[in-house]
C-alpha cells in the first residue's frame, strides 16, 4: 500500500509541473491547492529537496521548484524515494538477508514477477503525463 507521504509527494510534483517550473512556488500555495497541511507538506518537501527532486529557496520570492523537466521524473522514482519499501513481500526488500527458504519457495517467482510489473508500470508514467491529465492511458505495461 502506498503511504500518504508517497501520494502527497506525487501530488506536489504534479502541482509544481502544472505551475510551469519557471518560478519558485511558495509552500502555502501548494498546501492550499492540494489540501495538505503545511506542517505535513514540509516533511514531504524536505525529502524531495534532500533527494534533489526539488530545489528550495528561502525568503521573499522563495518556495519550491522542480530540478528537471517534468517528463524526466517517473512515478517509480518519486515513490521509491518516499516509501519505506515498494517490495510486495519482506523477502524482496532491499538490504534484507536472503530468505533461507528462497530456493524452495514456490511463491517467490510470483512475487518477483509482481514486483517487476509494479516497477515497470510506475516507471512508465511520468510526472508530466500526470500533470497533463493524459486520461489514465498509461503505457507502463503491455505496450
Amino acid at each position: 500500500m502506498i503511504s500518504t507521504k508517497g501520494r502527497y509527494a506525487l501530488r506536489v510534483m504534479v502541482d509544481l509541473a502544472q505551475q510551469g517550473g519557471e518560478r519558485y512556488v511558495p509552500l502555502e500555495e501548494i498546501a492550499q491547492r492540494q489540501g495538505i497541511s503545511k506542517k505535513y507538506l514540509e516533511i514531504v518537501l524536505k525529502t524531495l529537496v534532500r533527494e534533489k527532486l526539488l530545489k528550495g529557496l528561502r525568503g521573499k520570492g522563495g518556495g519550491y521548484r522542480l530540478t528537471r523537466e517534468p517528463g524526466q521524473y517517473t512515478v517509480w522514482e518519486v515513490l521509491e524515494l518516499t516509501e519505506d519499501s515498494m517490495a510486495p513481500v519482506a523477502c524482496l526488500r532491499c538490504g534484507t538477508e536472503p530468505c533461507v527458504r528462497a530456493d524452495a519457495c514456490a511463491t517467490l517467482p510470483m512475487w518477483k514477477q509482481f514486483d517487476g510489473i509494479v516497477r515497470e508500470f510506475f516507471s512508465g508514467i511520468t510526472v508530466e503525463a500526470l500533470a497533463k491529465g493524459d486520461g489514465g492511458q498509461w503505457t507502463g505495461i503491455g505496450s
